[in-house]
């Protein structure tokens, strides 16, 4: 059975600093592609960033490059998002996934197993 835990998230104030985590149990992340997606309130789910199999690719949305990284420990089975220079807009719940093409693509539906979601907001 595969799970995916987060952890992390919270309130925090503009220009500050959050990770995510996101433990794997049933699947080996170091195979597979991982992705962290957001959904705002009254908006679709939209991609943030993405990891390919072992060492790469990784991809970001336009509006968090350059402030987010994504990253992977495979001695941990576990993946991250680290958050830097949050903006209000970033405010949002924020899912890890894993897809078994190992691209770490942006297509949403390219993904089969998702984590439970945690709260990230971002005061002004």
């Amino acid at each position: 059975q595969v799970q995916l835990l987060q952890s992390g998230g919270g309130l925090v104030q503009a220009g500050g600093s959050l990770r995510l985590s996101c433990a794997a149990s049933g699947v080996t992340f170091s195979r597979h592609g991982v992705g962290w997606f957001r959904r705002a309130p009254g908006k679709e789910r939209e991609f943030v960033a993405g990891l390919g199999w072992n060492t790469g690719p990784i991809i970001y949305a336009e509006s968090v490059k350059g402030r987010f990284t994504i990253s992977r420990d495979n001695s941990k089975n576990t993946a991250y998002l680290q958050m830097n220079s949050l903006k209000p807009e970033d405010t949002a719940v924020y899912y890890c996934a894993s897809e078994p093409w190992g691209d770490g693509t942006a297509h949403l539906e390219a993904y089969n197993y998702w984590g439970q979601g945690t709260q990230v907001t971002v005061s002004s």
